[in-house]
């Protein structure tokens, strides 16, 4: 050990070793090692130092403490009191510091604090590499930063980067939200981190966990990889990735994604929630359950605020309180009550009689309300009548229920496949609220071996059966059992009366003409009949006329088939239309 400089020397020989004492600016060299105290005993190149002890190394380091042990063959020194290690920006704090000198590695037992700039991190031990700008922090380890804080048990912290390395269970808090991770890091500078090992999120009402949790300052965007969950109050999401972008609020959930909010439950390939708009965008085969409304479809973009939105791509929507189905290439939400289906001739399916109902058209439109249901009130008052007080009673209808019935449009091109009956027109309406199916712009039906024809048609339906047609204007039934011979009525207006899904009666009402082709005991015809009047009643049995009745002067006449003309025998507007009947859900 050189002395440079020292206001008082004392020397001593004992048994050979010389001791020499130092007092006053006290200035020592080893080497590239200075140091600088009030007081040094030198023994060999062993140093004690008290008092406003220096260690300078190289041109970066400088240690500062109250006393200082040095054993000068290894190059390690032991310092006490107020420690302060300055290297570069970087500053350890600490009572009591080893540091070795040939490997320029510093550690602590009983407490530090380095300061990074504006970042401080605390520990109980810790060891800190100057060559390589590293240093590891062991037990109650806090880091305190502008931008977060931080506790753990085990960091490792590159000082150049200001990359914090979690090596055990770590906690962060960063302005509302907290960070839990038993792996990971974070780079303070740009404000990018990972977290790995039972990754855990949570902002007020947001939680979330994932395999990895990465975050970017930068674009202020969370990346959740892996078995990722997410949670914002009653809003609960999981997907093989997460993105949520914390300026926009918006969550992208990839792979095997799935939400459920508070009346909404969603599976996709890929689901994009916008908590802001209340929107959801789908990619990939998409089912969103609304109960008691569902929805597949290849892609999806719905507005929960409005509750409108656009389904494309094989889409399927049902209803299971009202028992109705759409598939469609398109469909389009207005709002909860108001759906519109279009693209590749949306198909219907519902089921009447426990039978399937088929319906398909260029477009088809659902709508939902909400109507109120009436019931008689007698209401009782009284009046004066020549000096008399009289009780009178009035009936009024007051509201004291409602119900939410449907109403079905489908219109261009509209057929209809049940297995006991069938239909076409250009467009239909049904009112859930009364039950009736009204078809428009000439419209035929077809039931077992009659059709059905009129300018408009309406038929009721009552407990899930047919209950009555009506025919308006132009009115045709035509009736045939080999489409050789054909019974026919004709009449201004035709009702038709079914009981248990047979015919059983039939009224006819203006201009009413019939053709009916007599039949005997061995089902062989024996001639044809035919009647003009101005009302007639009808009365079936297994489908087969009973009974005629006529009204208003009829006037009929009887052909025998060998001489009847069957040709001029069809009423005017004759449409026998067996091509146009759908006998299959292909033909529609």
């Amino acid at each position: 050990m050189i002395v440079d400089y020292a206001e008082v020397v004392e020397a001593f020989i004992e048994d050979g070793q010389e001791t020499r004492y130092l007092k006053g600016k006290v200035e020592l060299r080893q080497g590239d090692i200075f140091m600088y105290c009030d007081t040094a005993v030198i023994f060999e190149n062993d140093v004690q130092a008290v008092g406003n002890v220096i260690i300078q190394q190289s041109d970066s380091l400088t240690i500062f403490a109250d006393s200082l042990s040095y054993v000068g063959a290894d190059r390690k020194a032991d310092l006490f009191g107020d420690v302060v290690l300055l290297n570069k920006e970087q500053k350890l704090f600490t009572n009591r510091l080893n540091y070795n000198l040939n490997t320029k590695v510093a550690k602590y037992f009983t407490g530090a604090t380095l300061t990074n700039g504006d970042t401080k991190l605390i520990s109980k031990r810790g060891y800190y590499y100057v060559n390589t700008d590293l240093a590891y922090f062991k037990d109650s380890v806090v880091v305190v930063d502008p931008e977060f804080s931080l506790r753990t048990d085990t960091l490792k912290f590159e000082t150049k980067t200001r990359k914090a390395i979690f090596l055990g269970p770590t906690l962060i808090n960063q302005n509302d939200a907290k960070i839990y991770c038993e792996s990971g890091f974070y780079e303070i500078e740009n404000k990018t981190a990972e977290f790995t090992g039972n990754a855990q999120y949570l902002s007020g009402k947001q939680q979330a966990t994932a395999d990895k949790i990465t975050y970017d300052g930068a674009t202020k965007k969370i990346d959740m990889v892996g078995n990722a969950k997410y949670k914002d109050g009653d809003k609960n999401a999981t997907a093989d990735k997460i993105v949520y972008d914390e300026s926009t609020g918006k969550t992208d959930l990839i792979g095997n994604a799935y939400y459920k909010g508070p009346d909404q439950e969603v599976k996709s390939n890929s689901i994009l929630y916008d908590a802001e708009s209340g929107s959801i965008k789908t990619e990939g085969r998409s089912t969103i359950n609304n109960d008691p409304q569902f929805l597949v479809a290849n892609n999806v973009d719905f507005n929960n605020q409005t509750k409108s939105g656009i389904a494309n791509g094989d889409v399927v929507w049902t209803d299971t309180s009202s028992n109705i189905s759409i598939a469609s290439e398109t469909i389009d939400y207005k709002n909860e009550n108001h759906i519109v289906a279009y693209g590749d001739r949306p198909l219907l399916n519902s089921m009447i009689e426990d039978d399937s109902f088929f319906m398909r058209s260029d477009t088809l439109i659902s709508l939902t309300a909400t109507h109120p249901v009436f019931m008689d009130s007698i209401i009782t008052y009284k009046i004066r009548k020549d000096s008399i007080t009289i009780d009178s009673t009035i009936t009024e209808k007051i509201a004291v229920d409602s119900v939410v019935a449907r109403t079905l449009l489908a219109y261009e091109n509209v057929s209809i496949f049940k297995s006991d009956l069938q239909a076409i027109c250009d467009s239909l309406v049904y009112d859930e609220k009364d039950s009736i199916f009204w078809f428009y712009n000439d419209p035929i039906i077809w039931s077992d071996t009659s059709q059905f024809s009129a300018d408009t048609i309406a038929m009721q339906m009552k407990e899930g059966r047919i209950d009555r047609i009506f025919l308006y204007n132009n009115s045709l039934i035509i009736n045939s059992t080999d489409e050789k011979y054909f019974n026919q009525i004709k009449g201004k207006f035709i009702t038709a009366f079914f009981e248990e899904n047979e015919l059983r009666r039939m009224k006819v009402e203006g201009n009413a003409e019939s053709v009916y082709y007599a039949l005997d005991d061995d089902k062989a015809y024996m001639g044809v009949n035919k009647t003009i009047c101005s009302d007639m009643l009808l009365y079936f049995g297994n489908n087969e006329v009973e009974t005629i009745k006529f009204f208003a002067e009829p006037k009929s006449t009887m052909f025998p088939m060998q001489q009847a003309k069957h040709e001029a025998l069809k009423l005017p507007g004759f449409n026998w239309s067996p091509k146009k009947r759908p006998l299959s859900i292909a033909d529609l």
